[in-house]
C-alpha cells in the first residue's frame, strides 16, 4: 500500500518537471498507469490488507478503488479549459487535484480513526482552493466559506469524542473495536449522542438541512472539483458512519428517529426540488443530496442488507454522478451556459452525445438491471422489513427520481435549437473515452456485484 501512495506522490515530480507542452499528457498517462497498478494490487489482495498504518477491507477497499479510478478521469475532463491558462496556474490546478485525491485515498485506507479524521479534514484545504481559485462564477468565495464553516463546525464534536474514546480505551483501531465489542457507555440521551458524534459525517454526506453548502460548491467548482466532490468526498461521510458504528451503542434507531425523519424528508424534498431547477449542475447536485439521504436512512437501520445497499449505492452514485457532471461540462464548454433552456435541441445535432445522456440517465434513475437498482433494492428491502409504512413513503422517491431525470434529459436534448448558438462542435474522442471509462466499472459491477457486497 505504501508503494501505491508513493506512486501517487510521484505525480508531484511530474507536475514540477514536465515541459509545458506535454504536461497534461504526462500527468494523465502517469495517472492511468498508477490507477491500473493500484487496481491490480487491490484484486491481488482481494480487498483485504492490514498493516499498523493502512487497513483495507470490504468497506474501504471499493471506495479506495473508486478514488484511484476517478483521478485520471478528472485530468481528462479538465484539459479542454485548463490548457488555455498560464502554465503556473495549470501546474497549481493539477497539484491541488492530486493532493485532494491523495488525502481522500489516505482517509479511506487509514488504520487509525484519528489518522482518518486528520485526512478527512485535510480534504477541505485542496477543495477550497480549487473552488475559490478556479470557480466559474462570482460566488465562489461564498461557496468556499460555506464549505469551510459547515465542515469545521461538524468536526469539533467528532474530534472531542475520538479523544475521549482514546483516553478511555487506549486505541482507535476499528478492527479492535469490532473484535473486543468495545462501545460507549450507555447514556440517557443516546440518540443525541449519536447525532453529535456523527455530525461531521452528516454534514459531509450531506443530510437534508445541512446540505446548503453542496449545491453552491458544485455550481461554483470546476469540473475536477465537481467530479471528486460527487464521486468520493461525499462518500467519506457514509464511510465514517459505517466505520464508527461498532464504537457507538447498538440499537440506536429508536433514539434517532428524528434523523430518520429528516433523511426521509430529504429524500423526497430534494427530489421534488430537482423539478424546479434551471441550472443543470444545481439539479445534479440536488439529486446527489437525495441519494445520500437514502444512504443515511440505510445506515440508521444497521442491518446487513442496509449496509450492503448503502455501500452499493455509494459506489454506483460516485460513478453515475461524476459522469453526469462530465456531460454537463461538455455542454457548458460548447455553450458557456448551464441554463437548461439554453441547452435544448442537442439531440438533432449531436445524436451520439444524446445516446450518452440517455445511457447515464438510465443509470441515475436506477433502471434494472443497473448496479444503482441493486443498491436501492437492498435499501428498500431493509426499510420494508423495518417499517412497511416508511417503505411506501420512500418508494415515492422512485417516481420523483424518474420525473426529474426525464425532465433533465428532455430539457437538454429535445426541442428546437436556441437561435443564439451559431456553432456547436461535436464530441471529441477524449470525451467519449472519459464517459466510457465511467460506464465500464458499472457494467463490471453488474456482472460481478460481489466486489462491493460485504
Amino acid at each position: 500500500m505504501l508503494m501505491i501512495i508513493l506512486a501517487w506522490i510521484s505525480i508531484f515530480l511530474t507536475i514540477i518537471l514536465a515541459p509545458p507542452k506535454h504536461l497534461w499528457t504526462l500527468v494523465t498517462a502517469q495517472g492511468f498507469f498508477i490507477m491500473f497498478l493500484a487496481m491490480i494490487w487491490f484484486f491481488i489482495q482481494d480487498f483485504t490488507f492490514m498493516t499498523p498504518f493502512f487497513f483495507i477491507d470490504k468497506i474501504s477497499g471499493p471506495l479506495a478503488a473508486l478514488t484511484c479510478w476517478l483521478f485520471p478521469l478528472t485530468m481528462l475532463a479538465s484539459q479542454s479549459k485548463m490548457h488555455l491558462e498560464p502554465i503556473n496556474r495549470q501546474r497549481s490546478y493539477i497539484a491541488n487535484s492530486t493532493f485532494l485525491q491523495l488525502t481522500t485515498l489516505l482517509a479511506f485506507t487509514s488504520s487509525d480513526l484519528m489518522m482518518f479524521f486528520i485526512f478527512f479534514e485535510a480534504t477541505l484545504i485542496p477543495t477550497m482552493i480549487i473552488i475559490t481559485r478556479w470557480g466559474a462564477q462570482e460566488r465562489r468565495l461564498e461557496a468556499g466559506m460555506y464549505l469551510a464553516f459547515y465542515t469545521m463546525l461538524g468536526a469539533v464534536p467528532l474530534l472531542i469524542w475520538l479523544i475521549k474514546f482514546y483516553t478511555d480505551y487506549g486505541f482507535l483501531f476499528p478492527t479492535l473495536t469490532q473484535t473486543l465489542s468495545t462501545t460507549q457507555e450507555i447514556s440517557n440521551y443516546q440518540g443525541l449522542f449519536w447525532t453529535i458524534c456523527n455530525a461531521a459525517f452528516l454534514v459531509k454526506l450531506p443530510m437534508y438541512c445541512l446540505h446548503l453548502w453542496l449545491p453552491m460548491a458544485h455550481v461554483e467548482a470546476p469540473i475536477a472539483g465537481s467530479m471528486v466532490l460527487a464521486g468520493t468526498l461525499l462518500k467519506l461521510g457514509g464511510y465514517g458512519i459505517i466505520r464508527t458504528a461498532p464504537m457507538l451503542q447498538d440499537n440506536t434507531l429508536n433514539q434517532t428517529l428524528l434523523i430518520m425523519l429528516i433523511a426521509i424528508l430529504g429524500i423526497l424534498a430534494t427530489a421534488l426540488l430537482c423539478l424546479r431547477q434551471t441550472d443543470l449542475k444545481s439539479l445534479i447536485a440536488m439529486s446527489s443530496v437525495s441519494h445520500m439521504n437514502l444512504v443515511i436512512a440505510a445506515v440508521l437501520i444497521s442491518t446487513q442488507w442496509s449496509y450492503s445497499g448503502a455501500m452499493v449505492t455509494m459506489i454506483a452514485h460516485g460513478l453515475t454522478s461524476s459522469a453526469l457532471f462530465c456531460l454537463a461540462n461538455t455542454a457548458y464548454e460548447r455553450t458557456n451556459s448551464r441554463t437548461m433552456i439554453l441547452l435544448r435541441g442537442t439531440l438533432i445535432i449531436l445524436p451520439l452525445a444524446s445516446a450518452w445522456w440517455l445511457l447515464i440517465i438510465l443509470f441515475n434513475m436506477a433502471a434494472p438491471p443497473t448496479i444503482n437498482f441493486m443498491g436501492e433494492l437492498f435499501i428498500l428491502a431493509a426499510i420494508f422489513s423495518w417499517s412497511p409504512l416508511t417503505f411506501l413513503i420512500i418508494a415515492m422517491n422512485l417516481i420523483f427520481t424518474t420525473a426529474y431525470t426525464i425532465f433533465m434529459f428532455w430539457s437538454t436534448q429535445r426541442g428546437p435549437m436556441p437561435t443564439h448558438l451559431k456553432t456547436l462542435y461535436p464530441f471529441q474522442t477524449r470525451e467519449h473515452i472519459l464517459l466510457c471509462l465511467h460506464i465500464l466499472p458499472t457494467l463490471l459491477l453488474m456482472l460481478k456485484p460481489e466486489l462491493i457486497f460485504f
